[in-house]
This record gives C-alpha cells, sequence and structure tokens, in this order.
C-alpha cells in the first residue's frame, strides 16, 4: 500500500531544468563564443538532467573544449579544476534567475503542485528528494510557498551520492517511516527514474521537453506510468494507489 509521496524538485514542480540548461549554455557561450550556440548546449544537456552538478560541468567542459577559457578562472575563484571554474561562472547566471520570484512563477509545473497539495490533504506522508544544494533547494521553496508541504527535504549536501544512486529516496523514505516500496516517487528525467526503482520505490514520471525523449527511450516504466500531458498526472497517481491496494489485497 502507497503510505508516502517523494517529489523530485527541478523539472518536477517547478521547471528549473531548462533554467539550468540556459545557465550552463550561457556561462559557455560566454567563456568561449566560437565554441558552440546555446541552443546546442542546451541540447546536450538534455542527456545529462538529472546528473550532479559535477559530472555536468565536467562533460561541458570536455565536449566543448572550455579548458582554456577556464584556465584565468580557475585563479580568479581560488578552484584547482575548470569544472569548478565553470560552475561558479554558471552559478553566477542561474543565481539571478532564481533571485527574481516572477520567473520561479513563470516556471512553476502546475498540475504537479496540485498532486503535491492533494496527496498532502488526504493524508499521505510528502517528502522531497531532489540533487539541488540546500540553499537552492530553500529559495525555491520559499518563492513557491510550498516548503510547509513536506514532512521531510533532502538536498544534495544530505547524501555522499547523486541519482541515479538510491541513495537520497532511501533517506527520504527512512525520514517518513515507510519503506521504500510504499513509496510513490514523481520524477521527471530517466536519471531520477533510475534512483527511485534502485531504491524499490514505485515511479510516476511527468516528462519536460527536455526530458521526454529520454524517459521514453528508456524502457524504465511501464508507459501508464510515462505521463507526457501534466494534467494525466494526478489520474495516473489514483490508479497507480489503486492498483497496489488490489495487488496486496489479491495476495492476501
Amino acid at each position: 500500500m502507497i503510505k508516502a509521496f517523494i517529489f523530485d524538485l527541478d523539472g518536477t514542480l517547478v521547471k528549473t531544468e531548462i533554467l539550468k540548461a540556459r545557465s550552463y549554455a550561457r556561462a559557455a557561450v560566454e567563456l568561449c563564443p566560437d565554441c558552440a550556440t546555446e541552443g546546442e548546449i542546451i541540447e546536450a544537456y538534455k542527456g545529462m538532467v538529472g546528473l550532479p552538478r559535477k559530472e555536468v560541468a565536467q562533460a561541458l567542459v570536455e565536449q566543448y573544449g572550455l579548458e582554456k577559457a577556464l584556465t584565468p578562472k580557475m585563479n580568479e575563484f581560488g578552484v584547482s579544476t575548470a569544472w569548478q571554474a565553470y560552475v561558479q561562472v554558471r552559478m553566477k547566471i542561474y543565481d539571478a534567475m532564481l533571485a527574481d520570484p516572477a520567473t520561479l512563477r513563470e516556471h512553476l509545473c502546475p498540475y504537479n503542485l496540485d498532486l503535491l497539495k492533494w496527496a498532502r490533504h488526504i493524508g499521505f506522508k510528502t517528502g522531497l528528494a531532489t540533487m539541488s544544494a540546500c540553499t537552492e533547494t530553500n529559495r525555491v521553496l520559499e518563492n513557491l510557498g510550498v516548503r510547509s508541504e513536506f514532512d521531510f527535504i533532502a538536498t544534495a549536501d544530505d547524501v555522499s551520492n547523486g541519482k541515479p544512486d538510491p541513495e537520497v529516496y532511501l533517506l527520504v523514505a527512512r525520514q517518513l517511516q515507510a519503506e521504500p516500496s510504499e513509496c510513490l516517487v514523481i520524477e521527471d528525467s530517466a536519471t531520477g527514474v533510475r534512483a527511485a526503482l534502485a531504491a524499490g520505490a514505485w515511479c510516476i514520471a511527468v516528462t519536460s521537453d527536455l526530458t521526454r525523449k529520454g524517459v521514453h527511450e528508456s524502457g524504465l516504466l511501464d508507459e501508464r506510468w510515462v505521463i507526457d500531458n501534466p494534467a494525466d498526472l494526478k489520474a495516473a497517481a489514483i490508479a497507480l494507489i489503486e492498483e497496489r491496494k488490489v495487488s496486496e489485497t489479491a495476495v492476501r
């Protein structure tokens, strides 16, 4: 029986993944205008959605040959690797985006937020499992006014291994006093789905333009639980909950 909902944040409750993609792209073009266009970098980012910051930065630095442009930035920021310097350049851009409440409101995922509030209202435990840092997460949640909707929040600061490792979902399930098999995870990316399934949780993926292709091609979920139209998310969640009830009743 499903006892708890665990939500991803970026791309699931708010479309911050596209903001992240744009910040990586703008930082790269700022560093090396001739290396690639913003559109090309955003397209490359689609295959990296949900991965830890370090892995994304390393991949983009290598793919677009940003090392030379980042050498002076390493000294400026007092870091020892090109990817760390790239993250610093990119974070200045991303922080400016997050500092604007209007930008966040424009990127809300209303149907996904509605599911969170519905689950909370009818008595499910609710958790958040995100690979964003604590400071970023708090800023987004405060601006959206939904921090109080969660019984427990876990960020990248709370785990040693990022998604697709299941650590963050195992942590949240434990804090919610639920078995992973009693949790329904709402994700948007193939990386996040892998993490949820590896934890032993049930999962529904509500896709975005950045993640749709990757989720479908991964074959990780029954197509019933891959939602391309967010308006269908709540009905899918109710269907999965009812299916688990029937299945467990039949076993007994």
